[in-house]
């Protein structure tokens, strides 16, 4: 509502009140408006109230879009939710931003973290040489597999979560929760991707990490060997070198905060993550993967075939590297800082 739509509906307001002396015209004068506006505000009453009609019935929408699965979402999250409904809804993000502001829908904000300390792990023989370089989506699925642990807090204890994520396609492909932080689950979590995915793997697919001594551990450099998977380091002390994992582990924190705080028991918090990755895997569209989430991505990449019945359908991505390119520039055995 602008500034002179307010001024009259005092107005209107202010001659409907059985005590006012004032005519129409002496008080639009002491409000600085037009007569002739105010009339034309009235006779557009009918329109106006359409419109606002409208605007509640499409909000309905954005928030049944904004709820879905129990996760909020902004207005890019809230426009490719209502794309994936039968049959599509088509509301483009000015409008969905707007009704957002009128009816103060808000989602939560990753701001920049100031008290975040790099965890800085201690140098040893074992750590690998960067074969990536930050080139996350330059060689297609099942290439780049980024892999990372992060601390879940609940009920005064942490739980741990080891996951590997396809840097192309943003698929998390396999996942392991922990109560203890021993190197076990973090090979687990390799084992059930070889299970899982194995058949797509590569013989020049890469398991990317930080230099934390899980993964400069004897046990886990030996399983990558007999699983004939390539190992790669970030530098040390670079989150960059990781970002998409460093990235959906904070927008997973985000979207779970509250039900962890919830959570009283371990097998509590294993049904959160077990429902968010589900969520994330098949429901968490994104906006730079064609408006898909990342399983409906990787289909889309692997047969060109895009489920979505919209306009300006977009075209098959397209791998810009051959994947015996991948390691290919950087010299072996170079110390990685």
């Amino acid at each position: 509502m602008n500034d002179s739509s307010c001024i009259f509906e005092i107005i209107e307001q202010t001659v409907q009140h059985s005590g006012c002396s004032l005519s129409v015209k002496e008080l639009c004068a002491t409000a600085g408006v037009s007569r002739s506006g105010y009339y034309a505000w009235l006779k557009a009453a009918p329109v106006r109230e359409q419109k606002e009609e409208k605007d509640r019935r499409d909000f309905e929408l954005v928030l049944s879009a904004y709820k879905q699965r129990g996760y909020s979402k902004g207005a890019r999250g809230i426009h490719m939710a209502l794309l994936h409904t039968d049959p599509p809804v088509i509301m483009n993000l000015k409008k969905i931003r707007r009704l957002m502001e009128k009816f103060r829908l808000t989602c939560p904000y990753r701001g920049p973290n100031p008290n975040k300390r790099i965890a800085k792990a201690i140098r040893t023989e074992s750590v690998s040489d960067d074969l990536l370089r930050r080139e996350f989506e330059c060689y297609g699925p099942r290439m780049v597999l980024l892999t990372d642990i992060t601390y879940l807090p609940y009920a005064g204890r942490f739980a741990y979560l080891s996951t590997i994520l396809d840097a192309f396609t943003k698929q998390i492909l396999s996942y392991v929760l922990s109560e203890s932080l021993e190197v076990d689950f973090v090979l687990e979590t390799v084992e059930k991707l070889v299970v899982e995915h194995g058949i797509s793997l590569q013989a020049e697919t890469i398991i990317h990490s930080d230099q934390g001594c899980h993964y400069t551990s004897r046990r886990f450099i030996n399983i990558l060997y007999d699983k004939k998977l390539r190992q790669s380091m970030s530098r040390k002390g670079c989150c960059w070198d990781n970002a998409p994992q460093e990235s959906f582990y904070g927008h997973m924190k985000d979207h779970i905060r509250e039900k962890l705080a919830d959570s009283v028991s371990f097998s509590g918090v294993k049904s959160v993550i077990d429902d968010y990755m589900d969520y994330y895997n098949n429901e968490r569209y994104q906006w730079h993967l064609a408006k898909l989430a990342p399983n409906e991505f990787y289909d889309f990449v692997m047969t060109g075939e895009y489920p979505l019945e919209i306009p300006n359908r977009p075209i098959r991505p397209v791998i810009a590297k051959k994947p015996e390119d991948l390691g290919a520039g950087v010299p072996q055995g170079t110390i990685n800082t």
